[in-house]
């Protein structure tokens, strides 16, 4: 038996939310029959995903327009979370090996006082809001007082954050981004939230729109992720969209932020022009902000689609010695009557020109499993938890 080939570059991309079926515990979540990928696919007569489709995503699970295929490109599984809550925090810290025992706290009746009160301190003003909302709604209810006074708007959702929402001609954007900075140092603790979220806007009465300039400010890792060991190990570790701010910045060489999927892809096409042996790791947000918390499965279909059309345009540029695994961080099913995210498992899938194909990785009981393979495949040294899968794809090799 000879052994794996050397793996130089790893290419990780989160489709964000895209779940594939409710995890064992979803229903302590309130999530039970969730199912992202399935229940979209049944409720639009099918999807057409036909690259997705040869890594073996229909082989994962039943997904209507999405059948299995014989003889798989890639290599399929899922991922079942292990971390509890249910938050892009959460995810994306599990993935690259740390899982939090204890969620995020949540803010179901807005912040109490002795916060706001911090908050208006540290900003020098009043502040608007401070309730749980929807973000487009929020800006069209309190955008008037917002522009007469400049009072900027908080308020949360179902997940651990603290939103922060300013017309970008009444904060301009380093001014909103240096509140965010304020309130996430007092958003400690307690009360410490998964992310402080910059929401900007433009527009006009009846007619504001949210901007691509939103930015995360997320509490540091507690400890490290196999980001900080690769970086540490002097590759390069590149975070492509909300990456950066969802590690607040650790474990990163260069972090390029993006203004949606299709930036966020020709990005990545970019990053491969020029990356040393690493990691490049990828956040693909519409899905979740765009489509999954609006409850447009439509529009998440068709994004879907896009990405599946761009998928052989990645396959063309990576080199051998290149990796590509892509999953998620949880669920959005935007069939359901709830906007939050859903407690799901994830798809996982594998695919690389000297790799192995046709394996069934099975149902690995973490995403950390994916930080595992990484240090695994770059030789480091990792304590953390999770199981490699590269073992199964060095047993296919002879």
């Amino acid at each position: 038996m000879r052994e794996l080939e050397a793996i130089n570059r790893v290419i990780l991309i989160v489709l964000d939310s895209v779940g594939i079926g409710a995890a064992p515990d979803a229903d302590k979540y309130g999530d039970g029959g969730s199912n992202t990928l399935g229940n979209l696919a049944a409720a639009l007569g099918g999807l057409h995903l036909p690259h997705l489709a040869l890594l073996g995503l229909g082989n994962t699970a039943s997904i209507q327009g999405v059948p299995p295929v014989t003889r798989p490109r890639g290599n399929w599984g899922r991922m079942q979370p292990a971390a509890a809550g249910k938050d892009t925090t959460s995810g994306h810290w599990e993935i690259a090996g740390v899982i939090l025992q204890e969620p995020f706290p949540l803010f179901p009746e807005g912040f109490p006082p002795e916060v706001i009160e911090a908050v208006e301190r540290a900003f020098g003003r009043k502040v608007l809001g401070n309730k749980v909302a929807s973000g487009t709604e929020i800006i069209e209810e309190l955008g008037p007082e917002h522009m007469e006074t400049g009072y900027p708007i908080v308020y949360t959702s179902a997940d651990s954050v603290f939103q922060i929402a300013a017309h970008e001609e009444v904060i301009p954007l380093p001014e909103l981004y240096d509140l965010c900075r304020k309130a996430r140092e007092i958003l400690q603790g307690k009360y410490g939230v998964g992310r402080v979220i910059a929401r900007p806007f433009t527009g006009t009465r009846g007619s504001f729109k949210r901007t691509a300039n939103r930015r995360d400010f997320s509490l540091a890792p507690p400890r490290d992720t196999i980001l900080d060991r690769l970086l540490a190990s002097g590759r390069e570790v590149i975070g492509i969209g909300k990456i950066g701010d969802i590690f607040a910045g650790r474990g990163l060489s260069r972090t390029v932020h993006t203004t949606g999927n299709l930036d966020g892809m020709q990005k990545t096409l970019a990053a491969l022009e020029r990356a040393g042996e690493g990691l490049i790791f990828v956040n693909l947000v519409d899905f979740d902000t765009l489509f999954g918390h609006r409850n447009d499965p439509a529009g998440y279909a068709r994004a879907l689609e896009e990405f599946d059309r761009w998928l052989p345009e990645l396959w063309e540029a990576m080199e051998a010695g290149d990796l590509l695994i892509i999953t998620a961080d949880h669920g959005c099913d935007p069939t359901t009557s709830s906007t939050d995210h859903s407690r799901e498992y994830v798809p996982l899938l594998v695919w690389g020109r000297g790799i192995p194909a046709g394996l069934h990785l099975g149902d690995r009981k973490t995403f950390a499993d994916v930080a595992a393979t990484i240090a695994a495949l770059f030789n480091i040294h990792w304590p953390g938890p999770g199981e490699g899968f590269h073992t199964l794809l060095a047993a296919k090799v002879e």
